[in-house]
């Protein structure tokens, strides 16, 4: 699903500081741009519904009900998400594009119907509030379930100032609606939620229905044991249920929460630096998206392309060296930019949290935290090579090191007390990425062996 890095190689061949910028810029929008602006629109709308005099419990309680919203669609559709993309790319390999729309509607069917069927009660039973209100959160929980399948494919496609252009739409539509509707309170911030996510759904799925043909309206073919791998399902389940427990924990310890609607519980002490933190992903995941998507995906695809039509031994080692040389340039490069981006919040955090109004009692958690997603977006790369190399197995060792640990040692930190608290994720995603570079260090030993035994 390179489609994005390959177009994004175009702009850098012109070989300028424009065209750097221009790509950098692209790539972050498109890879972290979702998650960040999504993060910045909820954060914007609470701030200016205070302004135009929402009451602040009611602004809690609606950054809580779509925080709570984002973590379980995603838990919900992460392990499809994996699944369906590798069958995709597999369609696309083998020329039947007419295959992938068909699928796209029925995945969309399953996730977004069977989220209903499971949401519905819960949130029928659990919330007391008035009917409208339980209805707009079970509505903002299909369409994310469903925004969540049709963004995977955004990587794939081509169209990136159109991609950029309707997520700026999309957002801003949000914004704006969530605003006119404050009057309602918590039920118009919820409305303009959905009015903006409910936009990002159908218009990705118009650029989608114009990329791809399809010859019938519905299949379920991605459900085949024969054309799909299950460990994928796995993985992304597990994935995202290790990036949440950690805030899942916080939410329903009692002495490091509080109860703000219905079953929902918030965390005062966690929740504002992991979230702020996050939004200083973007320098990384740009840089994730041109060296791994583009630089290393051409090396791999060279390398693999030399063993199919029979390359020369000498060739193909060339081949191989050049991909490994590619994915360490990708990681170093990762590792160098998200680096910076540390120590100019550790340099800056206290005056940046000063400035938006934040308490520099939080100062310390958002250190660690800021360490803590840096490591994430290098774990992230890491698991995207071993993705290419088609180490499943290897995958899902990382994934469940990942969430083990950091169920753990979050547990830990708790009965370590409040100046711990933190250091259970970074300390979590900082072994699981030591893991996944030794599990990919043997892997590039390994390579030609295993890649002409697989042929075999």
């Amino acid at each position: 699903m390179a489609g994005i890095g390959f177009e994004i190689r175009k702009i850098l061949e012109r070989d300028n500081y424009w065209s750097v910028l221009r790509a950098y810029g692209y790539a972050g929008l498109v890879s972290g741009g979702p998650w960040v602006l999504s993060i910045l629109s909820i954060m914007m709308i609470g701030v200016l519904a205070v302004m135009l005099g929402v009451e602040q419990r009611e602004v809690n309680a609606f950054q809580i009900c779509v925080t709570y919203m984002m973590a379980s669609s995603l838990i919900w559709t992460g392990g499809m998400q994996l699944m369906f993309t590798r069958f995709v790319a597999d369609r696309t390999y083998a020329g039947d594009k007419a295959e992938v729309l068909p699928n796209l509607f029925g995945v969309l069917m399953l996730t977004m119907a069977g989220g209903f069927a499971w949401a519905a009660p819960f949130i029928f039973s659990l919330f007391t509030g008035p009917f409208f209100q339980q209805l707009l959160l079970l509505c903002n929980f299909v369409v994310l379930s469903g925004m969540w399948i049709v963004l995977i494919f955004l990587s794939g496609m081509k169209a990136y100032g159109r991609i950029i252009w309707t997520l700026a739409k999309g957002y801003s539509l949000g914004i704006a609606v969530g605003l006119l509707a404050s009057p309602w309170e918590l039920n118009g911030l919820l409305l303009g939620v959905l009015t903006g996510h409910g936009y990002l759904l159908f218009s990705f799925l118009h650029h989608i229905v114009r990329e791809y043909p399809g010859n019938s309206l519905l299949k379920f073919d991605f459900l085949d044991r024969s054309r799909s791998f299950y460990s994928l399902f796995a993985v992304g389940t597990l994935y995202y249920l290790a990036v949440w427990i950690d805030k899942f924990i916080f939410w329903f310890v009692p002495y490091t929460s509080e109860v703000v609607i219905g079953p929902l519980r918030a965390s005062i002490i966690y929740d504002l630096p992991i979230f702020l933190a996050y939004l200083f992903i973007l320098p990384g995941m740009a840089v994730f998206l041109v060296s791994i998507e583009a630089d290393f995906a051409e090396q791999h695809e060279r390398f693999y392309r030399a063993v199919r039509e029979g390359d020369t031994l000498m060739h193909i080692e060339y081949r191989r060296d050049r991909m490994v040389y590619a994915a360490r340039q990708g990681i170093y490069e990762i590792f160098k930019v998200q680096g910076l981006t540390v120590v100019l919040c550790l340099l800056w955090g206290r005056g940046l949290l000063q400035t938006i109004g934040i308490s520099p009692l939080y100062i310390h958690l958002f250190y660690i935290d800021v360490v803590a997603v840096s490591v994430q977006v290098l774990l992230m790369a890491i698991l995207n090579i071993l993705f290419y190399l088609d180490a499943r197995r290897e995958v899902l060792i990382v994934t469940a090191c990942f969430f083990i640990t950091n169920l753990l040692f979050t547990v830990a930190t708790l009965q370590l007390g409040a100046e711990s608290f933190g250091y259970g994720f970074a300390v979590s995603v900082t072994l699981s990425a030591f893991l996944g570079l030794f599990i990919l260090s043997h892997k590039f030993n390994r390579l030609e062996y295993e890649t002409f035994m697989l042929q075999g």
